[in-house]
């Protein structure tokens, strides 16, 4: 049987970057505001910061962390946590206005083994899902197929989010 292989190049950076846990994008993206565009960040706010996954499991996979570089629930303080979970809110708003998701997975991997490629800054997943999107490449070789570019998305919600005043925190 001839063996067939799916490219995912894209991806490399993320593998080779698994052993610098130096290096925080998240941190990198808040302290750089003039680069937002290239660090794929959507939204800023007093505590927190909300950025495309550059690595998604869907399109529109968002990221929401707090501005701190805090590794875990614990140490985040109830502004905090309360504005992330309100721009969990606004996210979704956002990314159903211009993706139409019919779905949404939300969650956190607290740690390593627990699957946070970041362990050590905090932060919540959105991650849009469609009736169907499982399908066989997910399923057979561990591949996703995100169907849209991470800048076209940002401009998309970038203006979603003007329209309907997002985020209204």
């Amino acid at each position: 049987m001839e063996r067939k292989n799916l490219w995912a190049p894209w991806r490399i950076k993320y593998v080779q970057g698994l052993s610098d846990s130096s290096d925080c994008f998240i941190c990198h993206a808040n302290a750089n505001p003039q680069d937002d565009d290239k660090n794929t960040v959507l939204w800023r706010t007093d505590r927190s910061i909300v950025i495309l996954n550059r690595f998604p499991y869907n399109n529109g996979h968002l990221l929401i962390a707090p501005l701190r570089h805090i590794p875990d629930l614990e140490q985040a303080d109830d502004e905090e946590l309360l504005e992330l979970i309100k721009l969990v809110r606004e996210s979704k708003k956002a990314l159903s206005a211009t993706i139409k998701p019919h779905g949404f997975n939300v969650g956190m991997n607290l740690g390593r083994c627990a699957g946070a490629g970041l362990p050590g800054h905090l932060h919540i997943h959105i991650v849009p899902r469609w009736d169907g999107d499982t399908n066989f490449m997910n399923v057979c070789s561990d591949t996703d197929i995100i169907s849209q570019s991470l800048i076209e998305l940002l401009e998309q919600l970038k203006q979603i989010s003007k329209e309907h005043n997002l985020p209204c925190l």
